[in-house]
């Protein structure tokens, strides 16, 4: 698939962040539903004085009440409109989208970039406390409530073993000819001053519903429910446990999106494209 940018366009990348509570996730829906890409779209519209939307395209796609502090998207407009309006768009799409979406950056993308198939790991947060009074009301819209004392060594024992590429199908909502194929980075939970716990979650990709299952699993460990090979038993189990609570979506903040040298996001680009199988896997 020829992902080259069309003649008489630039290739612009947007650095972004939002708070999820009030959209209904990252892509835009019908029945006029408030989206990120949704909102963004229209604000470029409205301060570029465009006939014509231009689509963005996301290197994670939140679902409803995820938030992004490192969301990474880009889009491809017209030479004359980015020369006309590129110094002032900043600040112009401050002015037009809402408080709880900003655009920090806008920049010209180097050459085979894509802000989805070029990125070669996103790191989301997800965070947690065990303190019996509750959430701190500040961090209310940020940070889940659980009412139970959590064993962080216990969690984080059971998450050293779901590190590695494996086929996370136990962890996903399965979605038609895509694979659950994915590589675990790091995996991992540190509590912050103030008692909030905080997992470290980065892979390659992730699919559906991948992280917030992972948590929840972790977080049945550390209550005491589920001893600590439990998770581990799910994953190879490779389907769908009903046991496996997906945790609500405030919690969840996309961090950081990481991308190779220049030189090779072109490269990295196609490698992304292709359908991955585990080692020994039969090929039908």
């Amino acid at each position: 698939m020829s992902d080259d940018v069309q003649p008489g366009f630039v290739r612009v990348r947007l650095d972004l962040s939002y708070d999820g509570k009030d959209f209904s996730g990252w892509a835009k829906q019908a029945h006029g539903r408030r989206t990120v890409q949704g909102d963004i779209e229209d604000a470029l519209k409205t301060v570029t004085r465009s006939k014509e939307t231009y689509e963005l395209t996301v290197a994670g796609r939140t679902d409803a009440g995820v938030h992004a502090r490192g969301q990474v998207a880009h889009v491809d407009l017209p030479v004359e409109l980015w020369a006309e309006h590129g110094e002032k768009l900043l600040r112009r799409l401050a002015g037009r989208l809402s408080h709880d979406v900003r655009v920090w950056r806008l920049s010209e993308a180097p050459s085979g970039f894509n802000a989805r198939f070029s990125a070669i790991w996103r790191r989301y947060a997800y965070r947690v406390t065990d303190n019996p009074g509750g959430v701190d009301p500040l961090l209310r819209g940020h940070v889940l409530w659980h009412d139970w004392a959590l064993d962080m060594d216990a969690m984080n024992a059971a998450a050293e073993r779901l590190v590695g590429e494996h086929d996370f199908a136990a962890y996903c909502k399965k979605r038609e000819g895509a694979t659950t194929i994915r590589t675990l980075q790091e995996l991992r939970w540190e509590r912050r001053p103030g008692g909030v716990l905080e997992a470290t979650v980065k892979a390659d990709a992730f699919c559906h519903n991948m992280v917030r299952s992972l948590v929840g699993a972790l977080l049945f460990v550390g209550d005491g429910h589920r001893p600590v090979d439990w998770p581990a038993k799910v994953l190879a189990a490779g389907v769908r446990d009903s046991a496996v609570h997906v945790v609500r979506p405030h919690g969840l903040t996309l961090e950081e999106v990481g991308y190779p040298a220049d030189e090779l996001l072109a490269a990295r680009n196609r490698e992304a494209r292709n359908k991955r199988t585990l080692p020994g896997a039969g090929c039908c």
